[in-house]
């Protein structure tokens, strides 16, 4: 019964606990029982809190036998992201400098989850201050991937993607500026959302018109990724523009197409490039297990052709405007505490401020081109197909890999391209899994739709998904591997 709950999906708990088929208390003994025996291999988890969370779940089994309102999430057990502030629960970032750090509030995405019926129970691992897609700090150590207990599991949501991979939980909250739901979901063969600006609200007291960075959830099946979203998707008056989806416009997507449905991929229209028309660099393994499942999209129906985003500015807009977010949220802690911050941060902080007048005025206008090619090409096409992550998951290790199909890195950055020249266009974006090298490491996919065509992104992955069921296959991790 406890192997039978961990491979569940979050939808199918959900059913379970309405049913009264499991309880919550079932459930959070069965994730705290994954946790110890899989934890010490990849340290996913790194703040716990089982007596708080069996309280929790005693409350949530009182309100479903007394037949009150069960929310869309009740009694599911979740680690949330070190990144995110959970109230009386530590919250690291992955910094020395915040190490002992408690929250006296929750950020709004624990605080809709929670109302959800979500029962806390720890915190899942980051990179220092969520910089670069491989999670390690001088707090807490290593994520490993649990494929490959040796490489990475990407970052900086990668303790969520492990404990995903791991089977410790069904979903759960992230956040992306460079790749950061998507690169950990390729390496760990999960589902990694990056919803259109505002859908799930990020309130920034430093910039109310923050675009770049966003809060999005990570699971093992796009079914998940749509629970989420109607817990946690709507509108919230600390951000100056309403996104026009709210939680109701995912509930479409559940349950599962009846039928044999395959929810609509017939006649849909995909650009696919390899290399983002820019030449960047992918290497062999990745191209050759996607290139192997290209044909999957039209044996659906999907007509596809080899098109890209004009993509030229995108890098441009991307260092700049993450440099500037660096430099006013980190600022202040890199002039405090310049030898307590890991020397990537440093180096994105001090571009932010080397930025005078004239970069933002040529970085505003490549943005305002970069928009108006993002509006040609989805004139012609309804989704941008690519590789999510240019390797496939590397020696965990290293800080970042040294190079890409034999081309140098200059910054922890230039592996992330295909991920950040993405986020430049503040297109939502989705990575599933497509499959696995030779070597069993995990690869994906980067779906790509227009501004909030959210709900259909959504739909075709889980097409996709459904002829594939490469999310399926668990890895081979016991509590015998060491990394």
């Amino acid at each position: 019964m406890a192997d039978d709950l961990l491979e569940a999906s979050a939808v199918e708990l959900t059913r379970m606990i309405r049913a009264r088929e499991v309880s919550s208390r079932e459930l959070v003994e069965a994730h705290l029982r994954r946790i110890d025996q899989v934890n010490p291999v990849i340290n996913a988890v790194v703040t716990l809190d089982p007596e708080g969370a069996m309280v929790a779940a005693r409350r949530a089994d009182e309100v479903t036998a007394a037949g009150g309102e069960l929310g869309v999430l009740h009694g599911v057990p979740m680690t949330h992201k070190d990144t995110h502030r959970t109230r009386g629960m530590r919250t690291t970032q992955g910094s020395t400098v915040f190490r002992d750090q408690v929250p006296h509030q929750d950020d709004l995405v624990v605080q809709r989850l929670r109302a959800a019926g979500v029962v806390t129970t720890g915190k899942n691992n980051v990179p220092e201050f969520a910089a670069g897609s491989h999670t390690f700090n001088d707090v807490f150590g290593t994520t490993t991937n649990p494929y490959a207990p040796d490489r990475s599991a990407g970052g900086s949501s990668g303790g969520l993607g492990a404990a995903l991979a791991a089977r410790i939980q069904p979903l759960g909250d992230g956040s992306d500026m460079g790749g950061s739901l998507r690169i950990p979901a390729s390496f760990c063969n999960v589902v990694g959302f990056r919803p259109s600006y505002g859908v799930i609200p990020a309130p920034s007291p430093l910039d109310a018109w923050q675009w770049l960075g966003r809060i999005g959830p990570m699971a093992r099946t796009v079914q998940d990724i749509a629970l989420f979203m109607t817990a946690v998707a709507g509108p919230v008056d600390e951000l100056p523009l309403a996104a026009p989806l709210t939680g109701d416009s995912f509930a479409g997507l559940l349950p599962e197409p009846a039928g044999g449905d395959d929810g609509g991929l017939a006649g849909v229209r995909i650009g696919y490039s390899p290399d983002f028309g820019l030449g960047i660099p992918v290497e062999r393994p990745v191209r050759e297990v996607l290139e192997a499942q290209l044909g999957v999209f039209e044996d659906l129906g999907a007509v596809v052709e080899e098109a890209t985003i004009d993509l030229r500015e995108a890098d441009r807009v991307f260092d700049a405007t993450r440099a500037m977010h660096f430099a006013a949220h980190l600022g202040d802690v890199v002039r405090a505490h310049p030898q307590e911050v890991k020397p990537e941060v440093v180096w994105n902080v001090e571009r932010g401020w080397e930025l005078t007048a004239g970069d933002w005025i040529a970085v505003t206008a490549a943005r305002t081109r970069l928009q108006r090619r993002v509006r040609e090409f989805f004139g012609r096409y309804d989704l941008f197909l690519s590789p999510t992550a240019q390797v496939v998951p590397f020696d965990a290790s290293l800080r970042y890999p040294a190079e890409v199909a034999g081309v140098p890195s200059r910054t922890y950055l230039d592996w992330m391209r295909s991920a950040c020249v993405i986020s430049a266009t503040g297109l939502p974006a989705l990575s599933v899994p497509a499959g696995f090298t030779p070597e069993g490491l995990p690869a994906g996919w980067q779906l790509v739709a227009s501004h909030y065509d959210d709900v259909r992104l959504l739909r075709w992955a889980g097409a996709y998904e459904r002829a594939t069921g490469f999310a399926g296959r668990p890895p081979a991790l016991s509590s015998s591997h060491r990394p």
